[in-house]
């Protein structure tokens, strides 16, 4: 239970409670702080769960990309966190990240790299580990799938050309992006990237499958092999 102080969420104006402020004036009008403590639930006798949230968020720069790369195990660290409030709190960001790649998949014709990134983010951004990704399109851009290719360590995942081609000529795909991570938070490419790019490229040409783009997503930011002119 909380202690009734002046730092706590009890001892607050009604209107200026989380739950409360939630209700009355929308999601859209709390900080991130203040969601997260909706998660979090009570903080501690010394500690609101506001501020128990802002405490966490500070540690990753307020940076929710970051936050959403703490494991169970990881959140479980913070004082006032326990196994229960960090399962809720993962789960809630996983359904975030989800919603987020769904809404971008249903409406998406693929005009730039941006685009692509919009909707592979969600996917891989936080991820400590890597992931080679392929999206599909048909000759309008549009998007018919994307699809999970490999998965990996911290400094690499194998790529076999012949299942992103098999993928994509089951989809009756015109064109496919090519995109995997970078967790170091280094998104410029290896050379084994670049190999990589131009053996796919070389393969799709054969198949007259346009490999249109190969991002690199670190984090917040990507590199793409199109807009460098390195495709």
């Amino acid at each position: 239970m909380e202690k009734e102080t002046g730092n706590t969420i009890k001892s607050w104006s009604e209107s200026d409670r989380p739950r409360e402020k939630l209700e009355e004036k929308g999601r859209r009008a709390l900080t991130d702080s203040e969601l997260l403590a909706i998660l979090i639930r009570s903080g501690s006798r010394d500690e609101s769960a506001v501020d128990l949230a802002k405490r966490m968020l500070k540690t990753v720069d307020n940076d929710l990309t970051a936050l959403s790369r703490l494991t169970v195990k990881d959140m479980a660290q913070f004082k006032g966190i326990g196994k229960v409030k960090a399962i809720t709190i993962v789960a809630a960001l996983e359904l975030g990240s989800r919603r987020a790649t769904a809404q971008a998949v249903e409406k998406k014709k693929i005009t730039s790299s941006k685009d692509a990134v919009e909707v592979f983010k969600g996917q891989l951004a936080d991820l400590p580990y890597e992931e080679f990704w392929i999206m599909m399109l048909d000759r309008a851009n549009k998007i018919i799938d994307i699809e999970n290719i490999s998965k990996g360590g911290i400094s690499g995942t194998v790529v076999d050309a012949r299942i992103i081609f098999k993928n994509a000529i089951q989809n009756l795909a015109s064109g496919i992006i090519l995109c995997h991570n970078h967790p170091s938070g280094n998104n410029k490419p290896s050379q084994n990237d670049i190999s990589l790019t131009r053996k796919l490229k070389d393969a799709g040409m054969l198949l007259d499958i346009n490999v249109l783009d190969h991002i690199i997503i670190s984090g917040s930011s990507f590199y793409s092999f199109a807009d460098e002119g390195a495709l």
